[in-house]
This record gives C-alpha cells, sequence and structure tokens, in this order.
C-alpha cells in the first residue's frame, strides 16, 4: 500500500493538471530504506508529448546524484495519462527499472465518470504489474 500526505497527493494532482495536455512526471523522494514519500521533485517532460512522457537524461541523473547526496531514494514515480485510464502502458512497463518505487499514475481525463482524474498506483517489478491501494494521510 502507498501511505501518501494529502498535500504531496494534491501537488501531484495539480502538476498533472498544470502540464495538461501533455503528460505530467516527477518524483517523490524519500529517506533510504524508509518507503515514506517525502520531497516532492516535479521533472520537465522532455518529451513535450500528450502521449508520452521522458526525463530529460541530464535532468535524471542531477536528480540521482542529489538524491545519493542526501541519503533518499525515488519512493514514488508518478506521470500522468492526458486521454487514457491511469493504468501503466506498455512503455510505461518497459521504463520501470526501481522495483522498490510505487508508480503513481494520473489521469486527467474522466475515463470512467468520476471526475476529471484518477490517482491509481502500482507496483512493477519485471514487466508485471500490481495495483496496490493508496491511502491518504494528513501526515505520517
Amino acid at each position: 500500500m502507498l501511505t501518501i500526505t494529502q498535500a504531496l497527493h494534491d501537488q501531484i494532482v495539480a502538476h498533472a493538471r498544470e502540464d495538461h495536455p501533455d503528460e505530467a512526471c516527477g518524483v517523490v523522494a524519500g529517506p533510504a530504506g524508509s518507503g515514506r514519500p517525502e520531497r516532492f521533485i516535479p521533472m520537465l517532460n522532455a518529451a513535450r508529448s500528450p502521449t508520452f512522457y521522458e526525463f530529460d537524461s541530464q535532468d535524471l541523473l542531477n536528480l540521482y546524484r542529489e538524491m545519493d547526496d542526501r541519503d533518499e531514494e525515488p519512493v514514488v514515480i508518478y506521470h500522468s495519462h492526458t486521454a487514457t485510464e491511469a493504468y501503466p502502458s506498455r512503455t510505461d512497463i518497459s521504463y520501470a527499472n526501481e522495483p522498490g518505487a510505487h508508480y503513481v499514475l494520473v489521469s486527467t481525463a474522466d475515463t470512467d465518470g468520476a471526475g476529471d482524474f484518477q490517482f491509481r498506483s502500482f507496483r512493477i517489478v519485471e514487466g508485471v504489474v500490481t495495483e496496490e491501494d493508496v491511502k491518504v494521510v494528513e501526515a505520517y
């Protein structure tokens, strides 16, 4: 289960809405080994595409160096889907290379009649996708 604060949840959703119609992407880092998302890091979608996201390779390298210096790891890796449900695509699955991370997808399309966004979390390990519950809390 992903446990995330309301503030982080809202920041991820706001970023997805801001970048719409392009896909938004980013990371929420946390203390190494804690599994606790703490630091919101919105990234630039280098692809600037409504159907695909790509982290800029230099930005990603800088981020991993910074997390290493701060003894952090990527706890949440998120991106948005602008026209489809919040479920990993084949491309998303092929790029998922952090087996310990929660992969959060936000859909900015009303694909289920439940409103203009979905917020879902998945574990993706060796190509296997497992949806997990999301618990939103005020604080840890």
